[in-house]
C-alpha cells in the first residue's frame, strides 16, 4: 500500500511558477507509475501528467505541454510537478496518484492510491 501527501500549492499570479511535491510512504514506490490530476470546481477530475516507474517515460495533457514538467526521485520516494507560465485556468486542486500499470496512463480508474490534494490558485 502507498500513502501520498502533496505539498507546494498556493496562490500565484498569472505567469508565475509553483513546484508541487508528492511524498510517498512505503518501500515499493519505485514500482508505481505516478500521475498528477487536477479538479476545478464543478468539473471532473482531469489528467495533467504522468511518469513511468523508472522516469523514462512521461505524458502530458495538451493544455500543459511546454509549461509543466513531471519528475521523480525514487531514492526520496517523491514525485514533483514543476509548473511554469501559470494561467488562471490552471486553478484547481491538484492530486498525485499511484498506479501499478507499467506505462503511463491518464485514466483515473487505473490509479489505486491518491493523495488528499493541494490547492493551486492562479490570479489574473
Amino acid at each position: 500500500q502507498v500513502q501520498l501527501v502533496e505539498s507546494g500549492g498556493g496562490l500565484v499570479q498569472a505567469g508565475g511558477s509553483l513546484r508541487l511535491s508528492c511524498a510517498a510512504s512505503g518501500r515499493t514506490f519505485s514500482r508505481y507509475s505516478m500521475g498528477w490530476f487536477r479538479q476545478a470546481p464543478g468539473k471532473e477530475r482531469e489528467f495533467v501528467t504522468g511518469i513511468s516507474w523508472s522516469g523514462g517515460r512521461t505524458d502530458y495533457a495538451d493544455s500543459v505541454k511546454g509549461r509543466f514538467t513531471i519528475s521523480r526521485d525514487n531514492a526520496k520516494n517523491t514525485v514533483y510537478l514543476q509548473m511554469n507560465s501559470l494561467k488562471p485556468e490552471d486553478t484547481a486542486v491538484y492530486y498525485c496518484a499511484a498506479s501499478i500499470t507499467t506505462g503511463v496512463t491518464g485514466t483515473v480508474r487505473a490509479y489505486a492510491y491518491w493523495g488528499q490534494g493541494t490547492q493551486v490558485t492562479v490570479s489574473s
